[in-house]
């Protein structure tokens, strides 16, 4: 079903600034490219908001009608320490601290990634390439570089120029940044480096002895810069223009802000026509940092083995907790505010139970198709989740009064109801019935109580007892079934 057709989407463009009404490249299709994670370590939970965020994403343009293909990358080779020219390669580094090869760091840590995304529900994204896998490409887009004079060679190492490009481009297009100002008011290197300017970034770095991780280029036995792999990737998978490029905020300058220049130098095009960016995920108000010990991970929480949180949560609840928030705004992770969601996303799911308790008769009190429209208005709204969970409830509230006779609904109503609500509820957001998971283990339970409490009256022969257990379970559709391993049970 093409729901696109009749829905206008509206997304906040961080290039304009603006929202901006999206008119994809081509009609009926989404191109769609999220920097995925550097696996040097556990999935972080910072950044599992914006893979989050992305999945929603992903899975409102495909419950639109559009075909969508959703790229995101693994960073397995060339990302230095804090983002710089210089340095160590975090996945060397790591190797060499544990005393393992390199591939053995990414590995494990990928497969922890794809772990933890799975729990959380996410759906797989259409391709998932990693830098490793096209470093011939990336060679290839330096000698494209080079060729048209955005680039230079020294001592092994390619640098972009950056001061050649901003004569006739604007190097701070996205990030806002005058790079004219901070090349002026930057002293000269005085040949601490190969660069001819510090706003010069790699593209291929000669590799030294610590760098485990190198490939032949005509340069040198080196390693491909950080920014090169997205700029390389997003256009063999999704062309030289394509819709949506994501990512979290901070990597607005100067990643992406470096892709552009890449891009545009070999295609002579702005290669995105959305740029998205998540904000910031603080933890009891602070920064989230490791070194200062105040952080979580997305694993501990659903253990509940941590220091931070007063319990564990289920991946559905941190979902909705997630959604609650505008992707743009900064989002404060705490025990308290998880406790909050919990009872929200609790009651949502009890409503959402006891749908097939509803009686259908006379007309709609609610128009069904007026409350339809506002939660699609709230998702074409740059993807307002916190508005569409408001009309979620405003369907919990008229759920509540039909189960009280409060209120009356058509039985064609009915059925748009159900739809919309669980089509929002699960395909949409994503989120899962834990409650309903959790209300079954609690029936088992009491059934295992009462089967255990009939042996026990039949061990000492009070049949009327046992009778009536079994009797009264069937009345309530438990069919209990003796046998030699014990008692089974079966729901009718």
């Amino acid at each position: 079903m093409e729901l696109y057709k009749e829905n206008q989407l509206k997304i906040y463009n961080s290039l304009s600034k603006t929202k901006e009404v999206f008119n994809p490249v081509n009609e009926g299709y989404v191109g769609m490219y999220v920097c995925g994670p550097t696996v040097y370590s556990n999935a972080h939970l910072g950044n599992l908001r914006t893979f989050m965020f992305f999945d929603v994403v992903f899975r409102y343009f495909r419950h639109l009608g559009y075909k969508v293909r959703y790229v995101r990358n693994i960073t397995d080779a060339g990302h230095l320490e804090n983002d710089a020219d210089e340095g160590e390669d975090r996945i060397a580094k790591k190797a060499r601290l544990e005393q393992i090869e390199p591939m053995e760091v990414v590995q494990r840590y990928t497969v922890d990634f794809h772990d933890v995304l799975n729990k959380y529900n996410f759906l797989p994204p259409s391709i998932e390439p990693t830098a490793t896998g096209h470093i011939v490409e990336q060679i290839e887009m330096i000698k494209e570089i080079m060729d048209k004079g955005f680039a230079y060679e020294v001592n092994g190492s390619v640098y972009f120029d950056v001061v050649a490009y901003n004569k006739n481009n604007n190097y701070g297009i996205l990030s806002g940044r005058n790079i004219e100002d901070a090349i002026h008011n930057t002293r000269t290197l005085d040949g601490q480096s190969d660069k001819k300017n510090p706003q010069d970034f790699a593209l291929w770095k000669k590799a030294d002895d610590r760098h485990i991780m190198r490939w032949p280029s005509p340069w040198s036995d080196g390693f491909p810069g950080w920014h090169l792999e997205c700029s390389v990737m997003s256009t063999k998978y999704l062309g030289e223009q394509f819709d949506i490029h994501g990512g979290g905020m901070d990597l607005k300058f100067p990643h992406h802000e470096c892709e552009i220049a890449q891009s545009k130098t070999c295609s002579g095009q702005e290669p995105v026509n959305y740029w998205m960016h998540t904000n910031m995920l603080l933890l009891n108000g602070q920064k989230m940092a490791k070194s200062t010990g105040n952080f979580i991970l997305p694993g501990e929480i659903l253990t509940g083995e941590n220091n931070v949180l007063s319990k564990a949560f289920s991946a559905s609840v941190v979902r909705f907790f997630n959604m609650q928030a505008n992707y743009r705004s900064i989002l404060d992770f705490s025990s308290d505010a998880l406790e909050a969601s919990e009872k929200g996303y609790v009651k949502l799911m009890e409503a959402v139970n006891s749908l097939e308790q509803i009686s259908v008769g006379g007309s709609s009190s609610v128009n069904i198709q007026e409350w339809r429209q506002k939660c699609y208005d709230a998702m074409n709204d740059d993807f307002n989740t916190p508005v569409l969970i408001s009309h979620l409830f405003e369907g919990v509230k008229y759920i509540n009064q039909l189960k009280e006779g409060k209120a009356t609904i058509s039985s064609d109503d009915l059925e748009l109801f159900v739809t919309t609500l669980k089509s929002f509820v699960f395909d949409v957001l994503g989120l899962q019935n834990d409650a309903k998971e959790e209300s079954s283990d609690k029936i088992g339970g009491v059934i295992e109580l009462l089967i255990k409490l009939r042996k026990e009256a039949r061990d000492n022969k009070d049949w009327a007892l046992s009778d009536q257990i079994r009797d009264e379970l069937a009345a309530l559709g438990v069919q209990l079934k003796d046998g030699r391993e014990g008692t089974t049970y079966t729901i009718s």
